[in-house]
């Protein structure tokens, strides 16, 4: 099949899907634009009309798992519900959307510290390139404000069901990290043909992290 010639329109979120495919069969370091382009069928010049480079197309790869994910989770944690309620349905979502794009979802794993050391411009680039890679630091930067939100949502959840006496006491940002952790391993490790769907591996995860936490055990809860 031929590829799409520049002038020819490619949807941003085909691109995205396209550049976490590739990172997660090739790693970002092995990967090029090339590689990117012709996932989508498009030359490289083509996705330098979308994307300047390498970094913020890992960059966007990153904000959309995250915004998919903030989206699920943050209706219910701003809800009315038990603080045990809501945190089994957070770990649930969480775990399904992962399950649902597991790409992104590795990408979320394996290439944050790709993203953390990302390269400034040379001391001879051109203004173009140096105002460029500003721009990209603050957009960075917003992502790693957005990602801590994402994380306080845990937290708040945690601590409001240790206040009402539901949770036993933890050190609440270890607890939200490890479960996040395991929640985001799941992309790793997760099989579309494997033994479990999504659906059942949350349960899982959700029952053990729940049961480490309850100070009121109930073994029947379904």
């Amino acid at each position: 099949m031929a590829r799409k010639p520049a002038d020819q329109s490619v949807h941003r979120d085909d691109i995205i899907a396209a550049a976490a495919d590739v990172l997660r069969r090739r790693g970002y370091e092995t990967t090029t634009m090339s590689d990117i382009a012709a996932e989508v069928k498009m030359t490289a010049a083509s996705l330098y009309h979308h994307f300047r480079n390498k970094d913020s197309l890992l960059l966007a790869v990153l904000e959309l798992g995250l915004e998919l994910a903030i989206s699920r989770i943050e209706p219910i944690a701003c809800s009315d519900a038990p603080a045990d309620d809501k945190l089994r349905d957070m770990i649930r979502q969480h775990i399904v959307g992962v399950c649902n794009n597991t790409a992104v979802g590795a990408a979320m794993v394996f290439e944050i510290r790709t993203l953390m050391n990302a390269k400034a411009p040379t001391k001879n680039a051109t203004p173009e390139a140096i105002a460029s890679y500003h721009e990209f630091v603050d957009q960075r930067a917003a992502f790693f404000v957005r990602r801590d939100h994402f994380e306080e949502l845990f937290r708040r959840v945690v601590q409001s069901g240790m206040e009402a006496d539901v949770f036993r006491a933890v050190d609440v940002p270890i607890f939200v990290k490890t479960l996040l952790g395991a929640n985001n391993w799941v992309g790793v490790w997760y099989r579309p043909d494997g033994r479990l769907n999504g659906e059942a591996i949350a349960e899982l995860i959700e029952d053990y992290f729940l049961i480490s936490l309850l100070k009121k055990v109930l073994i029947d809860h379904k």
